[in-house]
């Protein structure tokens, strides 16, 4: 075999040996965090174009081992000759892109590439649940309202082992996702867990094609208005003002916003949300790049909105512009925050268009709250948290909804924010007091009770 190599073709080959390490070591992928975590800034892809030889060479990583692996790899691998060349650049640049250790930086190769795409629209096909990996296959952790999923009796909480007898545990969450989702209009056969019941269960679920809106309001507990928002993309800006309009109109005195399982999406929907609650020209979120020249402050562009009591529920999987908007509601002391901590997503990601039409997507900022906060991976805490129970699961009930209409009877009462914080951790302290008190006792009386019996 010739050792003449043009520059392309060492790039190829390069670090073969270490990407297929890297990526059997630690290729799981998130898939739903693919769709929301993705663009909190809407950029066009950079078209790359760079000498990654003489990138090596300036850190001391001599090009001549592209050549040295390549050469064991095609001489001794038992079916070089079957392997298809573009699956080697793919597993290459997949391996590339893994060893940086962040999770949120990605590589799609071109099928993936289009499949992607496809999710930017909001115009799914599939069962519509919300899922992640779990150690036996993928857990259902949110079913949108109107979802085949729901309506084949599918509930949050439950495990997919299996989709179409194809085992699920072994697969990244991209493939597990794909083995479920695809086509609308057919069956798709689900063997499932459910932690309570000691039988495994099936399911049939026809796939559908929803275009789903972003955003649900209504009016709950008599004078709140309730709006829910499933995801920060372009057309969420117009159905929140339509939603924020028909508030005013009705004069309602108190606001709900509900933000669980909202993984993100843009930047600029967050900033024209927050716009309505903050008062113009103050900080809404700060960036900071590799260079800090690029940082960058967003501002209020103006409050048009009367000021009425909010609060905003979140939950582990409130991520990005998500955190964004319930980050600068709390700082300014704005909204209240219930339930659980958020995910803890706190950088940006940018596309990278390679000459295949396959893309990178790279961490290159991370973001910071109005009081300079940063947070990542450990989200952002709850002013009053509630737990969900086994039970709530079985009966699909909301509490952390529930006690939230009860939280703004308490926020509507007091007009203050901290009043009502201190209030329900007092009441906290109350309740665990009692139940100390009760544990105590019980002992006590069964201590009693046993020596009584001697």
């Amino acid at each position: 075999m010739t050792k003449t190599f043009t520059k392309q073709f060492a790039i190829v080959i390069f670090l073969i040996l270490f990407s297929f390490l890297c990526w059997f070591i630690s290729g799981k992928w998130e898939y739903f965090n693919y769709v929301l975590n993705t663009y909190l800034e809407k950029k066009e892809p950079v078209q790359v174009d760079s000498g990654l030889t003489q990138i090596l060479k300036e850190n001391g990583i001599k090009p001549e081992l592209l050549n040295e692996a390549y050469d064991i790899i095609s001489k001794n691998y038992y079916s070089f000759s079957n392997t298809p060349k573009s699956d080697l650049i793919s597993w290459m640049i997949k391996g590339l892109v893994t060893s940086l250790g962040d999770k949120h930086s990605e590589y799609f190769n071109l099928d993936e590439t289009k499949k992607f795409n496809e999710t930017l629209s909001w115009d799914f096909e599939g069962i519509w649940a919300v899922i992640q990996k779990s150690d036996f296959g993928v857990v259902v952790e949110r079913l949108i309202a109107w979802a085949p999923a729901k309506e084949a009796g599918i509930l949050s909480g439950d495990i997919i082992i299996k989709a179409n007898d194809i085992e699920l545990k072994n697969l990244s969450l991209f493939d597990a996702v794909n083995k479920i989702k695809w086509p609308a209009g057919t069956v798709v056969s689900l063997e499932i867990i459910r932690p309570w019941e000691k039988e495994v269960i099936r399911k049939e679920v026809i796939r559908k094609k929803i275009n789903i809106p972003s955003v649900d309001s209504k009016i709950i507990d008599k004078n709140t208005w309730y709006i829910m928002l499933s995801i920060f993309w372009e057309k969420t800006w117009d159905e929140f003002k339509k939603a924020l309009d028909e508030l005013n109109s009705k004069k309602i005195n108190s606001l709900i916003i509900d933000l669980r399982d909202n993984g993100g999406g843009y930047l600029e929907t967050a900033v024209s949300i927050l716009s309505n609650f903050v008062e113009k020209e103050k900080v809404l979120v700060t960036t900071k790049e590799k260079n800090p020249l690029n940082n960058k402050s967003y501002f209020s562009y103006g409050n048009s909105n009367p000021k009425i009591p909010i609060i905003i529920l979140v939950n582990g999987n409130s991520a990005s512009a998500s955190e964004i908007t319930a980050g600068a509601l709390k700082d300014y002391n704005i909204a209240l925050v219930v339930w659980e901590k958020t995910y803890g997503k706190w950088s940006v990601q940018e596309p990278f268009i390679l000459s295949d039409g396959s893309e990178m997507k790279i961490t290159i900022a991370k973001w910071f709250t109005p009081l300079d906060h940063w947070i990542d991976w450990i989200g952002i805490n709850p002013d009053i948290e509630i737990k969900f129970t086994k039970e709530d699961y079985e009966k699909n009930f909301d509490r952390q909804l529930d006690e939230a209409k009860k939280i703004m009877s308490k926020l509507l009462e007091t007009k203050n924010i901290k009043a009502t914080i201190d209030f329900y951790n007092n009441l906290k302290k109350d309740e665990e007091s009692k139940k100390l008190w009760d544990i105590t006792n019980s002992g006590a009386s069964l201590t009693w009770a046993t020596n009584k019996a001697k």
